[in-house]
Parts: C-alpha cells; structure tokens; sequence
C-alpha cells in the first residue's frame, strides 16, 4: 500500500509542475497586467520603473517563473498586490477554514441523502418511488449553482425569513455553532445538489447489478431478510464504484464554492478568487490555481487509494 501511494504521489509531480507552468503562462497573457493597479494614466516614468522593479517585472518571463516557483516550493506565495504588504499565504489561511467548512458539510449532506435513495431505488426498480429518485436527480444535475442559490435565498430568506441571506455569522453578534450552522444550511444545500444527484444515480446503477448477483440470491433463498440481503451483503460491493467517485468530487466542490461563495457572500476562497480575478491581484490568483490542482491531485489520489482498498481484485 504505501508503494502503491508513494508511485502514485511520484506520477503527480509532473502534473503539477506542467499546471504551474500554464497558470503562470495565462496569468501572463492576461490584458492589462500587474500596472494596471497603479491606476493613474499620469504616472511618472520614474515610479512605474520602481513598480516593476520591485515585483520583478522587469525580469524575463523564465526568471519570474523561476523565482515564483522557488518561493512556491518554500511555502512563500508572495505578497497582495491590492493588498500591499499582506502575504498571499495569510489571506488564504483566513478563508480556508471557511471553504473546508463548507465543502465537508456538503460532501457529508451528499453521502447521507444520496446512498440511502440510491439504494431504496434500485431494491425498488420502475416504481412510483424509482422514477421519483431519478426526476430529481436528473433536476438537480440540470440545474445551476447560482440559479438555484439565487431562488432559494428568495424564498427561504426573504419571503419566509428562516435563514440569513449570506455571511457566516449574525453581525455584532457573538460566535455560536447554532448560528454558524443557520448562515451554512442553504449554501452547503446547494453546493451539495448536483454531487448529490450524481451520487443517487450511481449508486442506483451499481446496486441494480449487485442485486442481480447469484451469492445476493442465495442469500434471499437461506430466508435472510430483504434488508439484511441488501446492506450488509450487497452494500459494500456496491460502494465500491460509487467510493471512486465520491473521491472525484473534490475537484466538483471547489469549482461549485467559487461560485456558492460569491452567491451568499461566504468568505472563503472561492469569493477570494472571483475579488482577486476582478482586482487583477495577480499573486493570489495563482496561489489559489495551485492549491486547487493540488486539491484535484489530492481527490484523483484519494479515489485510488479507496478504490484499491475496497476492491480486493485490485492489486498495488
């Protein structure tokens, strides 16, 4: 196992270098450029040479890459432009907690809604109930992020009041789990949609081929009760396809948080990117690049591991 993990991590590293190559090649190319900060067509000659000087701008493109890539690998993201002074590192350390908080009550609220119907539909197949599961899960892959977060802050916040339209807490008002988990309920729902209708699906398919397995119907004929024959013999492989892909969904829920953060105001690193794409704050834009890659790499690797470990027919 570790071999098999270690080989693994081994594959990953090109693939990291090759996306720090190409985030910094794009960040590059993009219109405009670090000096369109200064804002002030009337700038000296003088201070705009200092301005690159001092974010080596002058330098040629290699030699940016170089240094930033050395300063990446020392754990240094650099410092904000709009933020002067501030390291990148401290204000991606302020709103990870946020954007972890969120992800993992998503992924959690995906797990226990999705394999249960997943499941309840394929014991269940063709009926009232199936084509129930399957129109919603087929709606809630069909629909928008922030088309649905949009309808939902309409209707639950401002027409019924129940929950806060946005933010992680009440202003002026102290910190208390009840109250962080009333600003969570509507943005992790939404986050948490479409990797759960994903997850319902799959797991309807793989538990109708388990059902249909001889060893399933042995069970059933030694007079085992139907929910004892479904979740504890045919459960576990069942999951096994459905694991790998819960590991897939990683990438999903960090492309999903740029936009749910930005639609309810959660300040994690989501809203982060979309302010720093907007301000040109070019430093943290590819900060956030990298720490998503390896977010990817991290869920591509997890899904491995999972899969090798569920699976016995998987050899390391």
């Amino acid at each position: 196992m570790v071999t098999y993990i270690i080989r693994r991590i081994l594959m990953a590293i090109p693939l990291l270098i090759g996306i720090t190559i190409l985030s910094f090649a794009i960040v590059k190319m993009a219109p405009g450029g670090a000096t369109t900060l200064l804002m002030d067509p009337n700038i000296k000659p003088a201070d705009l040479e200092k301005f690159n000087e001092k974010y080596g701008l002058n330098d040629p493109i290699h030699i940016q890459y170089g240094k930033w890539l050395g300063n990446l690998a020392q754990g240094d993201f650099g410092t904000s432009l709009v933020k002067k002074g501030t390291p990148v590192s401290e204000l991606i350390l302020n709103r990870l907690p946020n954007t972890l908080l969120l992800m993992g009550v998503s992924a959690l609220l995906a797990i226990l809604i999705s394999i249960p119907f997943g499941v309840l539909s394929a014991t269940k197949p063709y009926s009232k109930l199936d084509y129930t599961v399957t129109f919603t899960s087929f709606l809630g892959l069909a629909t928008p992020n922030f088309w649905l977060g949009l309808i939902l802050i309409m209707f639950f916040s401002v027409k019924l009041g129940w929950f806060p339209t946005g933010g992680t807490q009440t202003l002026n008002e102290p910190f208390s789990i009840w109250d962080r988990l009333h600003h969570l309920v509507l943005p992790a729902f939404v986050l948490a949609t479409a990797d759960m209708a994903g997850l319902t699906r799959f797991t309807r398919t793989s538990m109708l081929e388990v059902v249909k397995q001889d060893y399933m119907r042995t069970a059933r004929a030694k007079g085992f009760k139907q929910n004892k024959v479904v979740y504890k013999h045919g459960l576990r492989n069942g999951l096994i396809p459905v694991i790998t892909i819960f590991g897939l969904m990683l990438p999903g829920f960090i492309g999903g948080s740029v936009i749910v953060e930005s639609v309810f105001a959660w300040p994690g690193i989501g809203k982060l990117f979309i302010d720093s794409s907007f301000q040109r704050d070019y430093p943290v834009i590819m900060a956030l690049t990298v720490i998503s890659a390896v977010f990817v790499v991290i869920g591509n690797l997890l899904a491995d591991i999972l899969y090798a470990v569920f699976d016995p027919r998987i050899e390391y």
